[in-house]
This record gives C-alpha cells, structure tokens and sequence, in this order.
C-alpha cells in the first residue's frame, strides 16, 4: 500500500482527525471515530471494525505493522504532527479513524444462560469504560445503554475501555426499546438502588438476569424501578454514597458469576 508522508498540521486530514477527536457533533454525522494505541487497534480490526485512516509516528510504531494492517489510507506523519493528534501520552506512535459499526438490540446474540448489563442515562466516559471493562473480564453477553447522555465513540470511552468497545456487544436505545427486548428474552430484570429492600447477594441470579444501573447523579428513574422483578443494593457501612456505578456494576455482575459457579 502506498504511504502518504504528512508534515503539516495544516493538512486537511489532520484537521479533520482533531476534530473527530474534539466533537461528537463530527463523529456522528460522518459515522466515524479515533482510535490510539495498539491494543486498542488490534481488538478493533479483530472485531470487524473498518479502518478509514491510519496515521503511524515511525520511530514509535513500526512501520512494517502499519503496512500489515488493511485500511483504505495510510499516513506516515512527523514528530511535530503526531504530537498534535495524540489525545493521550503512550499512544505508541499510531492513531486511526474508524467508521462505526452499530449494534441493533436484534443483532445481540444471548448464551444459553445470559447476563446482560443496562446503563440507563450513563454520563461520565470514564465510567463507561470502566464498565465495559468489566463486561469483558464478566463475559457479559451484552451492554445496553438506554437514553445515552456520552457519546459511545468518545476517546475517553475508547482509552478507558481498553478496547473493551470493541470486545463487548454494545448497543444503545431507548428504555421502552430495551425493556420490551429483555421481556421478550426472558430475562429477568434487577434494578441497583441505594433505598432497595433487597441485598444483591441474597437475590437469584442464576437466571437469565439483566442487572440495571443508574445514572451517575440521579440513580434509576421511576421507569424501571416500576417495572424490576427485584430491587436490590449493596451494603454501605460508611456514611458517604462510596462506589460509583462502575464499581457497582463489578460487584454485581461478579455476584452473579459467583452464583453460576463461575460458568459462561
């Protein structure tokens, strides 16, 4: 493949990387997001993702990788251009723009026994990736956001995922939409509430369970804490709210791993 040498930040594709990088306005219309980093990269195109763009700072990323990767462009670009695209240090020399692949609630395919993970309004992208995070390392069937307030394809989702993005089954919809799909899945629905009657780990998730989080600041609307099977919380001795929604979620979905002996 031919490679194209870039060393003006002036240059349109440089431009136009930056503010796939700055606004969610751009990914969303073009249908397209950054990607840095190579482990990030590599689970991207394990999981079908097209590469538009590649761009590789050669004395970090070596250039016969970035010649064995399949993409429709590739740029060779200076220290000076690379430290403008960098969205984070220890990128290893490699930036891409990936069109977006998105998931529809029909395309989720569910294990025998599933356990599938709900956000509903999720605000802060360290958050979200944390959770994804988690999805992967739980061997969640899926991650469904409802009512999304962050952008999926943010950076900061894609850093702090880990490329877990790429590794999960994530889709985002409407409560209405996810509720009807997880009835119509027999899955039974577990709301996380701090004033539920329930403890988490007292309650039956050896099921197929959908385990529903808040949102950051507001927790649950009434929305689906009308419509939960169970309603369950965590213990907190101390007196402060201490574990945020992405630590909930790890707890609950390992509670119910734990519950499964540990089987997918």
């Amino acid at each position: 493949m031919f490679i194209d040498s870039l060393s003006s930040t002036k240059n349109p594709k440089i431009k136009e990387l930056i503010e796939l990088q700055e606004k969610s306005r751009e990914r969303r219309e073009k249908g397209l997001f950054i990607v840095e980093g190579i482990r990030e990269l590599e689970a991207c195109i394990r999981n079908g993702y097209e590469i538009e763009s590649l761009f590789f700072f050669s004395d970090e990323y070596p250039q016969e990788l970035a010649s064995n990767i399949t993409c429709n462009h590739l740029y060779s670009v200076t220290s000076n251009v690379y430290s403008k695209i960098a969205y984070r240090g220890g990128t290893e020399g490699v930036t891409a723009i990936v069109r977006e692949k998105k998931l529809k609630l029909n395309d989720i395919k569910l294990s025998e026994n599933p356990l599938v993970i709900v956000l509903e309004s999720v605000e802060k992208p360290g958050n979200l990736g944390a959770i994804l995070r988690t999805a992967d390392a739980a061997k969640a069937d899926a991650v469904i956001i409802c009512d999304p307030l962050t952008d999926l394809f943010n950076p900061n989702v894609i850093r702090s995922s880990l490329g877990g993005i790429f590794t999960n089954q994530v889709c985002s919809c409407t409560s209405d939409e996810c509720y009807v799909w997880l009835k119509s899945n027999g899955l039974k629905i577990l709301t996380a509430e701090l004033q539920a009657a329930g403890w988490y780990h007292k309650t039956d998730m050896t099921s197929p369970t959908a385990l529903v989080m808040g949102s950051e600041s507001d927790g649950l609307k009434p929305f689906w804490r009308e419509r939960a099977d169970a309603r369950i919380k965590i213990p907190m001795n101390g007196t402060i709210d201490s574990l945020n929604v992405s630590v909930s979620t790890a707890i609950l979905c390992f509670e119910a791993l734990r519950q499964r002996d540990f089987k997918y």
